[in-house]
Order: structure tokens, then C-alpha cells, then sequence
């Protein structure tokens, strides 16, 4: 009878966390054995970016793991062809324009035809066009961010030439990492929107406290699962996209 205090303890060190509520506010409840899925972080927004036209790479000012604000460089290309028909558009534009007003003053003096004053704007119009597509095509010249993050790879290479659609480097967006989990389909007897979890994430050996942000809207019928999308309460620099853990969920009484 001298080992009865001991299991009694032994109960009470195990059983009395599940019950508790944690600092991160988790729910109350008992905990169900078979309430741990797998969890898996992924960024809030991954993105591939690829080149728009086909020229040489003068530089990359980002290396891998690099974080970037938006709108910041991350890919320099030559494009000194592209910048001289620019300037040559603009003047072209700039010689139609004038054309275009001395017809003007012109037919104010009957000294032009109505159809030569729409000859010259119709010009002018197309010029127009000519700028603006020559614009267009520089705006490619320089790959920018478009969300602030951290490259997670570079593919291509400073100096190598390459060609429209070309995938030049890879980016995510770590400010909010979200959870990806396949629980089992008759968890929606309990499992609503904001449950509050704890995970254990493998790589760093810790506990966080998270919350469900949102059910998935379909069940699996082969797997009988349901992706569940969530997030972990407050901010912690150590995680990164890909890592991965157990989350344990406590089933409501």
C-alpha cells in the first residue's frame, strides 16, 4: 500500500496541465489521445517571380535568407536598347506634337485641311502609344518586391542571359506564419473557428499557444480529413516556413 501516494502524484503531475488553460488561452478541456494531428507552417504568401523579357542580368543585389522590403530591387537587367527606343519614341512623340499645333494655328487661318489637322492628331496618338509601351517594357528592366519578405532562393545568375518566363527567384512572406492541418472529418462535432491549441514544433523543441482561423469547405472523402488553417499567437522569430509539429487539440466537455 506504501506505493498508492506514489501513483497518486505521479497522476496529479500528469493530469493537472491538460486541465489547466494556457497562457496563450488555450480552451479548457479534457485532452482526447487521439486529438494530435501533424502541423505544418507555411508562409501567408509564397511567390516564384519570372522574368517579362528576354535580356542579361547585370545584378542581384539579394542573396538566399535575405530579407526585402516592398518595392525594393531584387533583379537588375541590361536594357540599354530598350532605354534608346524610349528616348527615340519621346521624340518622335515630341515632333508630332508640334506638327500637330502649327495645324492647329493653321486651320484657325483656313490655311490647312480639317483632314491634314487628323492626320497630324492621329499621329500624335500613335507616338502616344509608342512611349507608353517603350515605358512598359523598362518597368521590366528591374524585378521589384511586391510585398515585403525574405528570399528563400535564387535561381538565376548575375550576367546570364535569359528569356521571357524564365524563373529568376523565389520569395515568402514570413510576417504571419499560418498552420496547415488535416484533422480527422468527425472532429466538426467540436472543432469550431478560434479553438485555441498548443503545438510542439519538432525543429525548436517548443510549445506555442495557436488559434483556428479557418475550416476547410470540403471533406476528403478517401482520407475522411479536413484541411484546417491556423495561426500561432504572437510573434516568434525562430520559426520558419516548412517547419512542422505536433498540435494537440483539447476536446471541449
Amino acid at each position: 500500500m506504501k506505493s498508492v501516494p506514489w501513483i497518486i502524484g505521479l497522476w496529479l503531475v500528469f493530469a493537472a496541465p491538460l486541465a489547466a488553460q494556457t497562457s496563450d488561452g488555450a480552451a479548457q478541456g479534457a485532452t482526447d489521445p487521439d486529438s494530435a494531428v501533424r502541423a505544418l507552417l507555411v508562409p501567408r504568401v509564397e511567390s516564384v517571380l519570372s522574368s517579362q523579357i528576354t535580356a542579361q542580368i547585370t545584378r542581384i543585389p539579394v542573396s538566399e535568407g535575405q530579407r526585402f522590403e516592398e518595392g525594393e530591387t531584387l533583379v537588375e537587367f541590361r536594357c540599354d536598347e530598350t532605354r534608346a527606343e524610349l528616348k527615340k519614341s519621346k521624340a518622335e512623340l515630341w515632333a508630332a506634337s508640334s506638327t500637330y499645333q502649327a495645324n492647329l494655328k493653321l486651320q484657325q487661318h483656313n490655311a490647312t485641311s480639317p483632314l491634314e489637322v487628323e492626320v497630324s492628331k492621329a499621329k500624335v496618338a500613335q507616338a502616344s502609344a509608342d512611349v507608353a509601351l517603350w515605358e512598359a517594357r523598362i518597368a521590366h528592366c528591374d524585378v521589384t518586391a511586391p510585398f515585403p519578405g525574405r528570399v528563400s532562393r535564387v535561381v538565376a545568375k548575375p550576367f546570364e542571359t535569359v528569356t521571357q518566363g524564365s524563373p529568376l527567384i523565389e520569395i515568402l512572406d514570413d510576417r504571419e506564419l499560418t498552420m496547415q492541418l488535416h484533422v480527422p472529418s468527425h472532429w466538426l462535432a467540436w472543432l469550431r473557428n478560434g479553438a485555441y491549441f498548443d503545438v510542439v514544433i519538432d525543429e525548436t523543441g517548443k510549445t506555442y499557444g495557436a488559434r483556428v482561423t479557418e475550416l476547410g469547405a470540403r471533406v476528403d472523402p478517401v482520407s475522411q480529413t479536413l484541411v484546417v488553417n491556423a495561426v500561432i499567437n504572437g510573434r516568434h522569430d525562430e520559426l520558419l516556413a516548412g517547419m512542422s509539429g505536433i498540435a494537440r487539440f483539447k476536446v471541449p466537455q
